[in-house]
């Protein structure tokens, strides 16, 4: 077999020069006050989405992401995330993300993300996340290794640092308590038609009273994605404590049978 030709950016200039994009991508953001809570602080969901959308910038400028996927019925589901933030950006501040693939298996991929103010002399926190490409009909697991060649191994920085913990199993007993239903609607769903992820994390975090964010930070959210739900599909959420300042809380679909759709774990401090 010969060697596999790895995927390359053309650069116009004078005469063509063709070279491989860095394995980190580096994004720049800023903290819209409408994405900002009652103290300036940008929200963990818009945190959340600042973080998915370098993920989408880094895969298309490379080759293996949903430009390219969409054309033969391909696409990346997110499977697990985990944010740890020192603190956070506050409205006006301009932020960058840098974001790397640190493995790929045959159906699941690990991408890091390190969040700085703009110079990158403070760093605020950092992600993990795993993802599984999908057949957009079948919906079932494809193997990721056979999008061009296995193009995505060409980008895997395994030195880059990344000092927070794995995404880790949310363990919860049948006794959590039942604390909120809600039904969903046109601006839950996603451009993939389904309840978009990080709407889970901005349910789950109405969970808590102004008065409980005002008294406490969030350190820690590590959420498990396990199955679809789709605009119309009634929300029930579970809440188990776990000590003081961490919670388990489970969401559940219900139609003809309830099911498990998110599970995750929160970690608060003390302010």
């Amino acid at each position: 077999m010969g060697k596999r030709k790895p995927w390359c950016k053309i650069m116009a200039s004078n005469t063509e020069k063709i070279e491989m994009l860095p394995k980190v991508g580096h994004y720049d953001f800023i903290a819209e006050p409408f994405h900002c809570d009652f103290q300036s602080r940008i929200f963990m969901g818009h945190m959340g989405n600042a973080m998915l959308n370098a993920a989408d910038f880094h895969s298309n400028e490379r080759g293996y992401g949903m430009h390219y996927l969409n054309t033969i019925n391909k696409t990346w589901v997110l499977s697990r995330l985990a944010i740890e933030m020192r603190d956070m950006p506050k409205a006006y501040d301009k932020f960058s993300i840098d974001t790397w693939v640190e493995g790929a298996m045959k159906f699941f991929t690990s991408r890091n993300f390190a969040v700085a103010n703009h110079d990158g002399s403070h760093v605020y926190g950092y992600g993990r996340s795993i993802w599984a490409l999908i057949d957009t009909e079948t919906r079932q697991p494809v193997d990721l290794l056979n999008i061009h060649n296995g193009l995505i191994l060409d980008y895997i920085e395994a030195e880059k640092k990344c000092p927070i913990d794995n995404p880790g199993r949310v363990k919860m007993n049948k006794d959590a308590e039942p604390v909120r239903s809600i039904n969903t609607y046109y601006n839950d769903v996603d451009m993939n038609g389904h309840i978009n992820s990080i709407k889970y994390i901005e349910h789950i975090l109405d969970l808590f009273s102004l008065e409980w964010h005002r008294s406490h930070i969030l350190k820690r959210f590590d959420i498990a994605y396990v199955a679809e739900s789709y605009q119309g599909d009634k929300l029930n959420f579970y809440k188990q404590h776990i000590d003081e300042n961490e919670c388990c809380v489970r969401v559940t679909k219900e139609k003809e049978e309830e099911v498990e759709v998110v599970r995750c774990s929160i970690k608060f401090l003390n302010r």
